[in-house]
């Protein structure tokens, strides 16, 4: 697995310890977004993109992040649940969506990504700086716009109904794959495609 792109959204709130997002792109097919780049104690690391812990409401079942008070669904108050504990004994309130498996795979996301704030902070120094990183939140990509109505006995994705759309050049921090890359090394893929 080769990481083939780290793009930055560095936060500029000073005193605060986390220093910037953080989206990967692996074997330049797969996407991680929202990986943060945090200052502890020991230095900079790369925290994986999480989500809080949830457990059900008793009253209506809806799930409720481990330390609400109320339900936000029916509003009733909710019982602390007993909260997962980590190996050093630290309460467990979030967990990570997606994360390496070993500490090599680790070591080289840390690396990479920490190789790649360090230069974004010096190209933000420089005059005319503009990120690259995307942020999908404000609806600023081409995916989001409003698609035009078009007369009837076609659809609003750019051809007659039935054909599917016209293939579209990949968006946000994708780039595409190298032309000249050699075919695909896996044992039997011409037999997969037929």
């Amino acid at each position: 697995m080769e990481i083939t792109e780290v793009r930055i959204k560095l936060v500029e709130e000073a005193g605060e310890k986390l220093k910037a997002f953080c989206s990967i792109t692996l074997d330049n097919c797969f996407v991680v977004r929202d990986l943060k780049i945090i200052e502890g104690a020991n230095g900079l690391f790369v925290a994986m993109p999480s989500r809080r812990l949830t457990a059900h409401c008793p009253h209506c079942g809806t799930k409720n992040h481990l330390k609400a008070c109320y339900c936000n669904q029916c509003g009733a108050r909710l019982r602390e649940p007993p909260i997962p504990r980590d190996a050093e004994g630290r309460e467990r309130l979030y967990a990570d969506i997606a994360h390496p498996i070993n500490s090599a795979c680790r070591e080289m996301i840390q690396r990479k990504v920490i190789e790649a704030f360090h230069q974004e902070r010096v190209r933000a120094s420089q005059p005319g700086y503009v990120s690259r990183y995307e942020d999908y939140e404000t609806g600023q990509f081409q995916a989001d716009a409003p698609q035009a109505t078009k007369p009837s006995g076609e659809s609003t994705r750019g051809g007659p109904v039935g054909k599917p759309p016209a293939a579209r050049p990949p968006q946000g921090p994708h780039s595409r794959p190298a032309e000249n890359k050699a075919p695909s090394s896996r044992p039997n893929s011409s037999a997969e495609a037929g």
